[in-house]
């Protein structure tokens, strides 16, 4: 009963609504964070976009402290489709034939490996999939697994078991929450991530690129809609005068050789940092818009050479105008500060959710 209470209670909580964001600041970490903050962003020296005005009835909420504002995630799952925007609920697309739907079957609210303490955030983006070189005779659709760093170039869409291989691999939690202590051993195991499975991916790598992320579903929220390509553009424009090589065009996957298998090299911001800026679906908090995530690969180094304070971390931003887009590539992508005054939350390797 005890079990059957707290499953409800968790699913509850993870549900996209107001009830995501009380349950990820009760979860988040009060120590604080291990990394620099500054107060507010600095004034643009650019002669940046204006703030665009919003629909009739769609202000900007502008009154809300940010700080926690963020769904309760472990992964996000970011699907590659090629397309600027979306139905409302993404899972439509295509008649349902799309693989945000297939996902969802699994590890959505009542899927099959639902775990309400390990929640699978699926999303669509607007980077497009890899193409397979040399040409494969089966359409393929790509995605990013964050913030794990993966990047996942081939999955078939003719196969289910390709879907399956993926949330049995790698998106399964490694060790349970204690609160499925008293569940049978073959259900605790089915929960649990099976490492074999990732075999069944071929070509799976690290993400070293800078990944910057806004909301423009429009089809869920004009806001996020009016929001986002404007912002996308202004990222477009400010990452290269800041030395960041912006990289557009779907990932190269070709056949690994064995070189390709191992490490590499660590990257420097300003130096040969490359980014890939992308349109995502619904995150939560339309009256925060723009609404961005930056993640910053693990093996990024600052311009110094020095560790980045921020690699390996997701960072939420919200209230973002394009006058604010040159002070977050200096303060956050080169310089690893967190801007207090637009933070809506972060999430580390591993899933650990932070605020202020």
């Amino acid at each position: 009963m005890l079990l059957r209470w707290l499953a409800r209670r968790g699913q509850a909580c993870a549900r996209p609504a107001t009830f995501t964001f009380r349950r990820s600041q009760s979860l988040a970490t009060k120590v604080p964070p291990a990394f620099p903050i500054t107060a507010s962003c600095p004034e643009p020296t650019c002669s940046c976009a204006a703030t665009p005005a919003m629909p009739d009835g769609l202000e900007i909420d502008h009154k809300t402290p940010l700080n926690g504002l963020i769904s309760n995630y472990a992964q996000h799952v970011l699907v590659c489709t090629g397309q600027n925007d979306w139905p409302s609920r993404i899972d439509e697309a295509k008649s349902g034939d799309n693989l945000a739907a297939d996902l969802r079957e699994l590890v959505g609210r009542g899927g099959t490996f639902s775990d309400p303490f390990h929640n699978i955030s699926v999303l669509n983006s607007s980077f497009p999939s890899s193409v397979p070189q040399p040409p494969l005779e089966l359409q393929t659709t790509s995605a990013y697994l964050l913030p794990d760093f993966k990047y996942v170039p081939f999955l078939p869409r003719v196969s289910f078991d390709s879907v399956e291989a993926l949330v049995k691999g790698y998106l399964l939690p490694e060790k349970l929450h204690s609160a499925h202590q008293n569940l049978s051993p073959i259900h605790r195991d089915r929960l649990l991530r099976k490492p074999a499975y990732q075999s069944l991916l071929w070509g799976v790598r690290d993400v070293d690129d800078i990944l910057v992320l806004v909301c423009g579903h429009g089809g869920r929220d004009q806001r996020c809609g009016v929001f986002g390509p404007l912002l996308r553009d202004e990222f477009a424009a400010r990452l290269p005068d800041a030395g960041v090589d912006v990289l557009s065009g779907p990932v190269e996957a070709t056949v690994p050789a064995a070189a390709s298998l191992l490490p590499s090299p660590a990257t420097t911001v300003g130096a040969s940092a490359s980014a890939r800026i992308g349109l995502i679906s619904h995150i939560g908090g339309h009256k925060f818009a723009g609404n961005i995530i930056i993640y910053l690969p693990p093996r990024l180094k600052a311009a110094g050479g020095e560790a980045h304070p921020l690699a390996g971390h997701g960072i939420w931003y919200g209230r973002v105008e394009p006058r604010h887009v040159q002070g977050i590539v200096a303060e956050t992508i080169l310089k690893g500060t967190v801007i207090k005054e637009l933070f809506r939350g972060g999430i580390k390797q591993g899933g650990e959710i932070l605020r202020l």
